[in-house]
């Protein structure tokens, strides 16, 4: 009979669910009411699809490294674990703390809370409703989550192709309804220069829109062949969302003017009001109800088996590390991570936890590309899939990620650094834990 001391997880995520991770994860609500964040940086309509190729391209490089690095290392855990095996324990708990208290459970509470403020455009809510139903969404999904992983990819694998349908219907129908409208691909009347400064801020909001990409890397365990999965989801992921993004905001441009796309906050309501007539914005918000739901079970699915790798290698607490023995899933730190990302919601602390803090996660990021370069120098390290453009691929990324890095700091010099510091905090307590941890064994 099984204990509940075994850490056996089960394997039941083949290449298709581990794909519909990647895609689902990563699309969201940005997509349909936030593209005005380039758009306003960059007015003309090829810069503006050239930052979300660009930004596109990027993700893809990451997706690479992380294939490459998955193929090396098939724990549980992802840039946890790259970060730990290429640098040391202390950086890989930084991640993980970081991502704990403000990024993941952040980027949780954030997308509970734009499902809620969906749904109460179909259904008036107060905001205290808003918060209810936030928090609703995550212990639905968690519960599911918790009875098994094979439950949590199928919801997943739903609501992926579900929203991806949508996304193939909005685009065919913007195109042939749209083509009735008097113009098409109006410039704006007010065009800005495009300056490096311009162009950073819109690649970082395009960037942010991409978020997620990583995440599947989580699940390595629970994959079935992981060193071939892994890097084939995160290729095909992140090539089929690029390929939406584009599509959806050249849609958007052939529907509604330059300016008016940069002044919206939710263009896809705007380019369904435009073909569609009054009540298009209805149906739109259906669809970011639908895909913010996907994307925020993908979320709670990935984010505990981080939590549960640190508890086994010592770093949290052991029960952390338990495998539920009916439902082979890391039950105490999905409970772990539900309840607080519910606080995050319920008290509105994550919107200053996560502006302050999500920057920081393109430092670990450019660490991990460096840390790619650095496995490759080692005998003792055994691949299975390679990237190619090594060393251009994790150079390029790497350098990228700093140079994001640095724009933030630039302009948002007193957020930046009480997010550091939010990170940074995380040091003092591994070396309290890793000592109390030494002593222990040493009494034992």
């Amino acid at each position: 009979m099984t204990t509940g001391t075994d850490t056996q997880l089960r394997r039941a995520i083949g290449l298709p669910h581990a794909t519909a991770m990647v895609v689902g994860t990563i699309i969201g609500a940005s997509i349909f009411v936030q593209p005005s964040e380039i758009t306003g940086q960059v007015r003309s309509i090829g810069g503006i699809l050239l930052v979300w190729l660009i930004s596109g391209v990027l993700t893809l490089f990451g997706a690479l490294i992380c294939a490459e690095l998955a193929s090396i290392f098939t724990r549980s855990g992802g840039v946890y674990v790259y970060l730990r095996e290429s640098y040391s324990p202390a950086i890989g708990f930084l991640w993980g703390w970081a991502m704990f208290w403000t990024m993941h459970s952040g980027i949780i509470a954030a997308i509970a809370v734009v499902f809620a403020r969906y749904v109460a455009y179909v259904f008036p809510l107060t905001d205290a409703g808003v918060k209810a139903v936030a928090v609703a969404a995550i212990l639905a999904l968690s519960g599911i989550n918790y009875r098994g992983v094979k439950q949590g990819t199928t919801v997943q694998a739903f609501f992926t192709l579900g929203k991806l349908i949508a996304i193939v219907l909005v685009i065919g129908v913007g195109f042939i309804l749209g083509s009735r409208l008097p113009e098409h691909f109006v410039p704006s009347a007010s065009p800005l220069p495009v300056t490096a400064s311009n162009f950073s801020v819109a690649l970082i909001a395009g960037l942010f829109a991409f978020g997620g990409w990583h995440m599947v890397t989580y699940n390595a365990e629970e994959t079935i062949n992981p060193q071939r999965t892994i890097p084939r989801a995160l290729v095909i992921g992140t090539i089929i969302v690029t390929a939406c993004y584009i599509a959806l905001n050249t849609v958007y441009l052939f529907l509604l003017p330059v300016d008016a796309v940069a002044s919206s906050t939710r263009v896809a309501a705007d380019a369904a009001d435009a073909v569609l007539g009054f009540g298009g914005g209805a149906v739109m918000s259906a669809l970011v109800i639908f895909s913010t739901f996907g994307a925020l079970s993908g979320i709670i699915l990935s984010g505990p088996r981080v939590y549960f790798s640190m508890a086994r290698d010592g770093s949290l607490f052991r029960w952390l590390g338990n495998v539920h023995p009916l439902y082979r899933t890391p039950h105490r730190a999905i409970v772990m991570q539900a309840v607080w990302s519910s606080i995050l919601v319920a008290t509105g602390t994550y919107r200053a936890l996560f502006t302050r803090v999500i920057f920081t996660e393109w430092i670990f990021f450019g660490l991990m590309a460096i840390g790619l370069l650095m496995l490759r120098r080692r005998p003792d390290v055994n691949r299975k899939y390679e990237i190619w453009g090594y060393p251009v691929v994790p150079a390029v990324f790497a350098l990228s990620c700093f140079a994001i890095v640095i724009s933030h700091i630039v302009l948002n010099l007193k957020e930046a650094v009480l997010g550091l510091l939010l990170v940074l905090i995380g040091l003092p307590v591994y070396y309290l834990w890793a000592r109390r941890a030494a002593e222990k064994e040493y009494v034992s």
